[in-house]
């Protein structure tokens, strides 16, 4: 038995022990030790690299690593045995899941305004934004050896009294603490209600001298990225605002590699744990301190998240999604309080999962339908998520159609060397002079900040304007040479953004020939996807009026350079918008409208869901799609003017 220690740039160091022989990354997994692992440990992403600091690792050199790396002691975890007590260094870099946790500041009002948007335009429809929580407060008599009344029995009339209601629930969690707070409150509490049909169901019981207010939260469960809102259930005001790497990402980047890791022993467990212990109660917890509330006061929770995310949120077998038929364990799903799960809000809080309408298109889908509004509008639309999954809905206020295509964790920086979430230090936009080669970019963070990686949209700029420039050909290969253009050893050729003297990582920020063939193949499931199903129903994309694009890639996407490389169809720039995270705005107004929930399983009874993996013409389109623009330059006439 070997000592293995894992060190942190921050000194939380994680000391484990492990037999001779075992792997370096299920070691670190074992242990909770965060490494970031999108490939699930096949060595073909390089991105859990760690330094060796003491101590011997049998490990092979891969191309990740350089010779000049190798010898600084940079290893490949998932190629790595131990073989002896070992020191590691965990490194600090733009790829682990984990960093760069961010807690917006919501004093700009960029940060709130598409959530007022969203909001506003539900309401042009007719939604009202209304819901059913609301803060009770009641004086009763006290007892006494003449009115021995239970503590049950008088909260519940003196509630139905106040509330002109029959029936009064009292849930085991207000039960537990009503002697205590009604004695110390000498019988005067506010009581924490969801009013209905049925009467009044109690969440909460406080003094009445406490300020108490209801809170509500908002999250999109994405496969590499989690972002969160907090909000006054009330008056509908965002409070906090963050996001943060999904944990379980670790385990791999994409949902088959999750649903395969959660089918080993204790893997379901493992799953659930890494995305509410490890990622959602940090999350909900660092809005909390940011709001200065207690945790205690979210009353009620929305998650948006595909049908894969859902089911491994919830501890339930997703093995059945991958397989065909491709039948998830449910569609809907609302019967979970907070308590059940283990999350950081009020133990009674009612958790509200977007229903799932396919084995691939889930709640994040038909939340971001809800907030796109184009089951409201008579003319042809579609809506289009980037993320891992790339999920397309085409239709209008007559019918709407579902597709999903495995665009892969391209569009959220997975699957690139250098990728990174939308997050400070991401070059985020980008243009390169034709002339020199050199570039000019934009990083997301403070003035100053240098870059340490790109994210979706600085990936869809880079490529453009390497192709534009004539640096790379349309399989996405240098073709020019430059100070900026090189090639390693093994001939794969690479464009550097920034040299590490200019960085804020440890090397060079560059995107390499894999990287634009990982990213290549992402944009070519999209444009093929919606092709596909255009077709289907006899259409092409001349009958679109507008394209809706979401996905928290970045604070924006230049539409004219995601045309020019091929991943959405030429038609006037006028007509596409992006209206940003979707399934997260639109879990916003679901939290807030008991109308827009209802609407929202509505649109999921209603949608018709396209499986594309059993389509006959899906691979030979795809296939066909994954050149720059495309192998058909019919289908892109504007870009042969230019």
């Amino acid at each position: 038995m070997f000592q293995i220690t894992f060190k942190f740039e921050n000194g939380d160091d994680v000391i484990v022990h492990a037999l001779q022989g075992e792997n370096l990354l299920e070691v670190a997994r074992k242990a909770n030790v965060a490494i970031d692992a999108p490939c699930s440990g096949n060595a073909s992403c390089g991105k859990c690299r760690v330094k060796l600091l003491t101590g011997e690792l049998e490990s092979q050199q891969t191309r990740h690593i350089t010779d000049e790396e190798y010898a600084s002691g940079y290893r490949l975890a998932c190629v790595s045995k131990i073989v002896g007590d070992v020191s590691v260094e965990v490194p600090d870099i733009a790829s682990a899941y984990k960093s760069r946790m961010k807690v917006a500041d919501l004093s700009s009002p960029e940060e709130i305004a598409i959530f007022e948007k969203t909001k506003s335009q539900i309401v042009g429809s007719g939604i009202q934004m209304a819901n059913d929580l609301s803060v009770v407060e009641i004086r009763m008599d006290e007892p006494t050896l003449d009115d021995t009344m239970p503590d049950n029995e008088r909260l519940t009339r003196a509630l139905q009294e106040a509330g002109g209601v029959e029936k009064v629930t009292l849930p085991y969690f207000v039960i537990k603490k009503l002697p205590d707070v009604l004695r110390d409150s000498h019988f005067h509490v506010k009581c924490v209600v969801k009013k209905n049909k049925h009467g009044f169901y109690v969440y909460d019981i406080k003094d009445a001298a406490e300020d108490v207010k209801v809170y509500g939260l908002a999250v999109d469960i994405g496969t590499t990225t989690v972002s969160a809102v907090l909000l006054n259930m009330e008056s509908g005001e965002i409070i906090a605002k963050a996001s943060a790497g999904n944990g379980q990402i670790r385990f791999g980047a994409d949902v088959i590699n999750r649903i395969i890791e959660s089918c080993k022993p204790g893997g379901r467990e493992k799953m659930q744990k890494a995305i509410i212990e490890e990622t959602l109660n940090p999350l909900t917890l660092s809005m909390c301190q940011s709001a200065k509330i207690g945790s205690d006061q979210i009353y009620r929770m929305c998650v948006a998240a595909n049908s894969t995310m859902n089911h491994l949120f919830a501890g339930v077998n997703a093995d059945p999604l991958r397989c065909e038929p491709y039948i998830p364990a449910f569609f809907e799903m609302n019967g979970f309080k907070g308590a059940d799960l283990g999350l950081e809000i009020n133990p009674n809080a009612r958790i509200i999962i977007a229903p799932n309408i396919g084995s691939y298109v889930g709640g994040d889908i038909t939340a971001g339908t809800l907030a796109s509004m184009i089951w409201d509008k008579p003319e042809f639309s579609v809506f289009i998520d980037l993320g891992t999954n790339g999920e397309i809905v085409f239709g209008n206020s007559d019918f709407m159609m579902s597709c999903a295509c495995s665009a892969g964790p391209a569009f959220e920086g997975g699957d690139i060397s250098c990728g990174m979430r939308a997050t400070d230090g991401a070059i985020e936009a980008c243009t390169i002079d034709a002339e020199t080669m050199e570039p000019s970019y934009s990083v997301i963070g403070d003035e100053g900040e240098k870059p340490v990686g790109l994210c979706g949209s600085g990936i869809i700029d880079v490529i453009s304007e390497l192709f534009r420039c004539g640096i790379i050909n349309a399989k996405g290969l240098f073709v020019r040479e430059g100070k900026r253009v090189r090639h390693d050893e093994f001939g794969m050729g690479s464009y550097v953004l920034a040299f590490k003297e200019d960085a804020g990582s440890v090397k060079d920020v560059e995107i390499t020939e894999v990287d634009i063939d990982n990213f290549v193949r992402a944009k070519g499931a999209i444009f093929s996807g919606i092709n596909v199903m255009l077709e289907s129903l006899g259409f092409d994309v001349s009958v679109l009026e507008h394209v809706y694009v979401a996905g928290g890639i970045g604070s924006g996407i230049n539409m004219k350079n995601a045309i020019s490389i091929g991943m959405l169809p030429d038609i006037p720039l006028e007509k596409y918008e992006y209206i940003g995270n979707s399934s997260l705005s639109g879990a916003y107004t679901i939290l807030l409208s008991k109308e827009a929930e209802e609407k929202v399983h509505d649109l999921g009874r209603n949608m018709t869901y396209m499986e594309l993996s059993t389509h006959p013409g899906y691979m030979d389109a795809f296939v066909a799609a994954c050149f720059i623009p495309h192998t058909d330059a019919s289908l892109f006439p504007s870009l042969a003017q230019r």
